[in-house]
């Protein structure tokens, strides 16, 4: 009644591997980008998009990123606010340097300066694995942040040390600056988001991704079977920064606007994506969203449940945060490993199944 797929029939196999090969799953994805495109910016104010619908929408193209070097390919990397920096430089050099460029371009850019920066981060890959990678791209993020600190070409010399990005208007609308609309905001991000999902959901789905999935599951297996270790390590690395730049970029220059490094891409940021990735399913391009929103929306229900109805003070509520978040984290990790995604999937058989007993 609820979901299914009877009378739903395939008549090809491009038709039986399309992403979406149910019927009911195409409408609600369509009906989904209908809303999130048509419906939300007209609803939307400054309020909400800036804190809700931007940090999801940023925050799940760094999920998507590191979903595929962690959840795909099997490379634990604890680098994540280091290379989302290197996206936030390299947005803001580019606005600088070439400002008749298109505010898309500049973002893509960012994204390709990221990917050449994660690739050569990513070559210790090919020597060590899990606790030992962990720790090399750990050193990446301490390297990075210091290097942007101190390096003043930088931050093109700011007395300050901070970077802020200059106005820029997309088909005549300002994007960045302080007269920005947040319809505009908001769709200027949409847009980066459904492509890094429509990319990365073909990756994976793609030869790419089982190759990076058989060096997951078991590396010498893989190259056994003729997997080349290092072009899949690194297609990893390069394609993960790719998206973790572009969402670095979008941080800086749309949301924030003004950023200071060690503030805004420490090591807690790092560790935000990777729980992301954990609570909403590893190896999952739902589960990155599912991560990114659950993530988003629990300061703002907190903030709204303790301190608005309850009347707790602020930072009572800031460290119950910190508690939901580490108990969240180790119920999933012993109870569903896979995250919300694999609760959804579940959820979705059940419906299939219903009336009738699993």
């Amino acid at each position: 009644m609820f979901y299914r797929e009877a009378g739903d029939f395939n008549t090809s196999y491009p038709e039986d591997s399309q992403t979406f090969p149910i019927k009911f799953d195409r409408w609600r994805y369509y009906a989904v980008l209908f809303v999130a495109i048509f419906v939300i910016p007209f609803l939307i104010n400054d309020y909400w998009v800036n804190s809700i619908f931007l940090p999801f929408l940023i925050y799940s193209i760094a999920a998507i990123g590191l979903n595929i070097l962690v959840g795909y390919c099997g490379q634990v990397s604890l680098g994540t606010g280091g290379f989302m920096a290197v996206g936030a430089y390299a947005c803001y050099k580019l606005m600088t340097s070439f400002p008749d460029l298109s505010m898309v371009v500049h973002v893509l850019l960012a994204g390709g300066i990221t990917a050449g920066v994660g690739v050569l981060f990513g070559l210790p890959s090919l020597r060590i694995k899990g606790f030992y990678l962990a720790v090399a791209t750990l050193a990446a993020q301490f390297f990075l942040v210091w290097l942007f600190n101190r390096v003043p070409w930088f931050y093109n010399y700011s007395a300050s040390g901070q970077i802020s990005a200059p106005e820029r208007t997309f088909l005549g609308v300002n994007i960045t600056g302080s007269n920005t609309d947040a319809w505009a905001t908001y769709l200027f991000c949409l847009f980066f988001v459904i492509l890094s999902a429509y990319i990365a959901r073909n990756l994976t789905r793609g030869s790419v991704g089982r190759k990076w999935m058989a060096i997951r599951d078991m590396d010498i297996a893989a190259e056994i079977i003729g997997v080349n270790p290092l072009r899949a390590k690194l297609t990893a690395f390069a394609v993960s920064s790719f998206f973790v730049g572009i969402s670095g970029a979008l941080f800086f220059s749309v949301y924030l606007g003004a950023v200071e490094v060690g503030e805004a891409f420490g090591i807690t940021k790092s560790f935000l994506v990777l729980f992301m990735i954990i609570i909403g399913g590893l190896g999952s391009i739902f589960g990155s969203f599912a991560g990114a929103a659950f993530l988003v929306l629990l300061p703002v229900a907190l903030k709204i449940i303790g301190v608005d109805w309850l009347g707790w003070p602020t930072d009572i509520v800031a460290h119950l945060q910190l508690v939901v978040v580490g108990a969240l984290i180790i119920i999933f990790l012993i109870a569903e490993p896979h995250g919300l995604a694999q609760l959804w999937r579940v959820a979705k058989e059940k419906l299939r199944l219903w009336p009738f007993p699993h």
